[in-house]
């Protein structure tokens, strides 16, 4: 029972009913302008008459008082002002209200109907905090602090009257706790995004999220790359300093070189973070057409490649071109991280429609392939997907050999790549250590 006790005590005298009352008050406050300009035309149309009909009228200036409050709230920045507001003062409505003016005519036609609420709500609850404390507590009063008072009260003061104050002051709790319910209830609805700001707000939420994952993507595969040969040849080094100077001298250049060129895709990557418009108007990123650059360094990292190239890769459609070269980039780099220097194969077939890409290499002794890969092999993936195109990777049947292959469709303008391009070719190119 205690418990009961406390819980409408908390629901009635709370920090929340107290926060709300502060709110409605505020809305009180603001319909005062309207109805004192309805009262004043109203009293210009019918002036004078008995005081019944004067307080009749002020009844009618309040409700009048809410149309012309209704026509100021198709203001955008309304909902700003009353969103806020009701998220600091409104407890319960916090957390889908919108923060920004309503643009569109439905969001000001909500902000309206929210402004009225609160304004007439407001009204009622200032009247009633204005009128029932002197009310509830000369009722309250004991006879002897009354000079005058009538027979009634004389016969009825310590029954009726006191019952009478405090029915009076619960009712005054009671209708501001429920008003204010009213309007953390209405706030989400009134004050929050429309369908059409919500559609909105997820696809600029989609679009950050596919700009996030493709710079996540290229810092993966161009740097992640980098990282992986620079690794690689500075162990080589280090094992050989003492024995092969020269041979160190190389790979600390070749060291150099690789950061070289990561810093530069780094920066590349950074200027589309930032939005930057690039100097070079041609797209950024590395194509098909200086994949034999990549091999070459990953000749230097002691990783033998055997790759057999077709003619016609600089003339693939640009997107296609970049997209599997970072494909290659990515295979590769998986090899030297999870293969070491074991060497690979890879093969790339350029068909009247589609690329075709496979890479195999032989599974490290003791090192069973991770089920399902990591961010490289996703990575891989979703730039496939971006192109309508698909990838397997998985160990072959023979479980000796792990196998990523990869299909990318070409688009119309490969139809304009330089005449003579066969679709398929034949030269074969090696990288030894």
């Amino acid at each position: 029972m205690n418990a009961g006790v406390r819980g409408i005590g908390s629901a009635l005298l709370g920090r929340r009913p107290r926060r709300r009352w502060v709110h409605l008050v505020l809305g009180g406050a603001l319909l005062m302008p309207y109805w004192l300009l309805s009262s004043v035309l109203l009293g210009a149309i019918h002036p004078g008459g008995e005081p019944l009909r004067r307080v009749a009228l002020q009844f009618v200036a309040f409700g009048t008082a809410l149309p012309l409050a209704a026509v100021t709230a198709l203001l955008p920045m309304v909902r700003v002002l009353e969103g806020t507001a009701a998220r600091v003062l409104c407890a319960g409505a916090a957390g889908e209200l919108s923060t920004g003016p309503a643009r569109s005519w439905a969001a000001r036609r909500r902000t309206a109907a929210w402004y009225v609420l609160h304004l007439f709500l407001g009204g009622v609850v200032s009247g009633m905090s204005l009128a029932v404390p002197p009310a509830a507590v000369t009722l309250l009063l004991p006879l002897g602090a009354l000079d005058h008072a009538p027979a009634w009260w004389r016969e009825h003061q310590w029954f009726g009257g006191p019952a009478l104050g405090l029915a009076l002051l619960l009712l005054l709790l009671a209708t501001n706790a429920g008003a204010g319910a009213l309007l953390a209830r209405s706030a989400p609805a009134l004050l929050g995004p429309t369908p059409d700001e919500r559609l909105a707000a997820a696809e600029r939420r989609a679009t950050v999220l596919a700009q996030r994952n493709r710079l996540a993507r290229e810092l993966h595969d161009s740097v992640g790359h980098a990282l992986s040969a620079v690794g690689l040849q500075a162990a080589a080094a280090s094992r050989v300093l003492a024995t092969d100077p020269a041979f160190a001298a190389e790979a600390l250049r070749a060291i150099e070189r690789t950061a070289r060129e990561a810093v530069a895709e780094l920066d590349t990557v950074l200027g589309l973070l930032r939005e930057e418009e690039p100097a070079d108007p041609a797209p950024a990123g590395p194509t098909l057409a200086v994949l034999d650059d990549l091999l070459r360094q990953l000749e230097r990292t002691g990783v033998t490649v055997r790759a057999a190239l077709p003619p016609g890769l600089p003339g693939l459609p640009p997107a296609v071109s970049r997209e599997a070269y970072r494909i290659v980039q990515e295979g590769l780099t998986n090899v030297l991280r999870h293969a070491g220097a074991a060497p690979a194969v890879l093969r790339i077939d350029l068909r009247a429609d589609r690329l075709e890409l496979e890479l195999t290499n032989p599974l490290a002794a003791g090192r069973p392939p991770r089920p399902g890969g990591g961010r490289g092999l996703r990575g891989i993936g979703e730039r496939a997907a971006a192109l309508r195109g698909g990838c397997e990777a998985g160990p072959t049947p023979d479980g000796g050999h792990w196998r990523l292959a990869v299909r990318l469709p070409l688009r119309a303008e490969a139809d304009r790549a330089p005449a003579g391009s066969p679709a398929t070719g034949g030269r074969t190119t090696g990288a030894t250590p």
